[in-house]
């Protein structure tokens, strides 16, 4: 059978109970996974700080992010989204930048202040307004909100 035509197939309440079980399992080996990484690449970083030549950081940390991101892929987490329904609604609004746009922003911001001479108080209003209007973007489209 193509994939196509599996896709097509109504989802069943077998395929529903295994979806959810490997789900839980699969939240249980990335959250092991995530709880090792968190000491070894503070380890990994230091390792990296301390063994580089010619004022370059050694590759470690980079090294481990190479393993972790392929675990990650590996894992799949999510991969269960191949058996929803294809008229699924997708209600859950983020961002339109990634998590590392938005802290590339924040570290922009605050060397840009530092280099001003600090964070000041207009510095501190600008950044509160901008939290705020993120805020009220993500309190306009709730999770399971309708459009």
């Amino acid at each position: 059978m193509s994939e196509n035509a599996e896709q097509m197939k109504p989802l069943d309440k077998r395929t529903l109970v295994r979806d959810v079980a490997v789900f839980q399992f699969k939240l249980i080996v990335d959250g092991l996974r995530d709880f090792v990484l968190v000491p070894v690449a503070l380890i990994a970083g230091l390792i990296s700080l301390v063994s580089g030549d010619g004022g370059r950081p050694g590759p470690q940390f980079y090294q481990l992010l190479n393993v972790g991101k392929k675990s990650e892929d590996w894992i799949d987490l999510f991969g269960a989204m191949r058996n929803a329904p294809p008229d699924l609604v997708d209600r859950v609004r983020f961002p339109n930048a990634s998590m590392d746009e938005i802290l590339d922003n924040i570290e922009t911001f605050v060397i840009d202040e530092e280099k001003r001479g600090g964070i000041t108080t207009q510095a501190r209003q600008r950044f509160d307004k901008a939290l705020r209007g993120f805020q009220d973007r993500r309190n306009a489209h709730p999770p399971g909100g309708t459009d």
